[in-house]
């Protein structure tokens, strides 16, 4: 990995890029560090470490901004799931699905429709966000016209922050190195990671000197079992199930085409980590509605709350099964074998020893359902892991599996464009 990047660093136009990336990166964590005015953060840090949950997933992704109340606190979660809803909604309205297949300018008019819906959740997601930074006492000034105009300002700097992390992803895209979205979601991550080195040897410190000797044993092993799963992740993005084809032979002129053999690749974690963000989503509900109500000791959404809390044998329970069910879902969006038995059959292409059409489809749904079986417990032990973990040593380093996925990913992702990227310039020394 770190050959590849000092060899692509060599080059003045992918050096660049690199750098161009890094420059939007570094902007992305200065703004995460500006406090918006009128707020007091501290009731907000206080609430994500007595329930954390939701809210401390969103403040992993966003690198601590979330619970500092700045400019960038809701990082790209709008934009994220702006994406998620225009590509579902891409296959349930016909008018979308006929604009996605329109080529270049197609996807640029799906493109702006997603920027407009990013907006409008975006400023959505800040006014739920400035009544929840309001219920734990966070905003200064809430009577009144001085009320209204604080109110004003910090829904307005939420929203522009998020329109302006959109923008810094599509530079990244466009002038950049890899994914921007992806790239700002693991410079968020990252971020994160100095903090978590320091509660583990903090408990550490603890356990040798004698306030917890259990500390002292869970703290080598916390850094043994993320460096296990982070191989186990690595093994598992790397796994495909290959289907053969061979494409007939058919005369054009004098000229013989096809005749050649390939593979379809399914890849087993072809649907990334979108199965967990819904997962989470739908699980989060009643901490955050918790979050916004602040509901009596005694009432039903406090106890709901209480039964779904994120460190619970419940929430673990239904999360597991969850994450499986949303899994087939998305793969079942992304993935249609009756569209790849057509496009054999016109191709002239077929699967060895199967029929063309119906006899082809059916085997490829089989397929793809068991190794979509295997890909969705992949992830959802890989989620489940570090809840049962922390809950068995008490020792929260604030990075779950989700976040190591992410981080995994784009770093593959990364290394993957750089090569290509090299190989376009014919440096194939490079990658010997």
């Amino acid at each position: 990995m770190f050959s590849v990047f000092t060899n692509a660093f060599k080059l003045p136009d992918l050096r660049k890029r690199i750098l161009y990336t890094l420059l939007i990166l570094v902007i992305f964590r200065i703004g995460s560090a500006i406090p918006v005015p009128f707020l007091d953060p501290s009731a907000l840090t206080n609430m994500i470490n007595q329930t954390g949950g939701f809210f401390g997933y969103l403040n992993v992704l966003t690198g601590g901004a979330f619970e500092q109340a700045t400019i960038f606190a809701m990082s790209i979660t709008p934009y994220i799931n702006s994406s998620i809803i225009i590509q579902l909604l891409t296959v349930a309205i016909p008018a979308l699905e006929r604009m996605s297949k329109e080529g270049e300018e197609g996807r640029k008019k799906i493109n702006k429709i997603t920027r407009y819906t990013t907006v409008i959740l975006g400023l959505i997601q800040a006014i739920g966000y400035y009544f929840l930074l309001k219920n734990q006492g966070a905003v200064k000034v809430t009577g009144g016209f001085n009320g209204f105009f604080t109110a004003a300002v910090i829904v307005l700097i939420f929203t522009a922050g998020t329109a302006l992390i959109m923008w810094l992803g599509e530079q990244i895209n466009e002038k950049g190195i890899g994914n921007g979205i992806s790239m700002i979601l693991f410079a968020g991550i990252v971020a994160r990671g100095p903090g978590a080195i320091w509660t583990l040897v903090s408990f550490f410190t603890a356990g040798v000197t004698g306030m917890g000797v259990q500390y002292a044993i869970f703290a080598p092993v916390t850094i043994i079992m993320f460096l296990a799963m982070i191989v186990f992740i690595i093994v598992m993005n790397a796994g495909e199930r290959r289907i053969p084809v061979q494409y007939a032979k058919r005369q054009v002129g004098r000229k013989m085409y096809g005749g050649q053999s390939t593979h379809i690749p399914i890849k087993v974690a072809m649907s990334g980590v979108m199965p967990i963000i819904f997962a989470s989503s739908i699980l989060s509900l009643p901490s955050t509605i918790a979050g916004f109500v602040n509901p009596a000791a005694d009432s039903f959404w406090y106890k709901l709350a209480e039964w779904f809390r994120y460190d619970g044998l419940i929430y673990a329970i239904v999360y597991f099964f969850l994450i499986i069910g949303f899994n087939y879902f998305y793969v079942s969006i992304q993935y249609n074998p009756v569209e790849i038995a057509n496009n054999l059959r016109k191709n002239n292409g077929g699967i060895p020893g199967i029929r063309p059409g119906k006899p082809t489809s059916d085997l490829i749904t089989k397929i793809v359902s068991k190794i979509t079986l295997i890909g969705a417990i992949f992830l959802a032990v890989v989620a489940i892991v570090p809840i049962g973990y922390s809950a068995l040593t008490n020792i929260n380093v604030s990075i779950g599996g989700t976040s190591i996925i992410i981080v995994v990913g784009v770093a593959l992702e990364t290394m993957r464009s750089l090569e290509s990227q090299m190989m376009m310039r014919h440096h194939k020394g490079f990658l010997e």
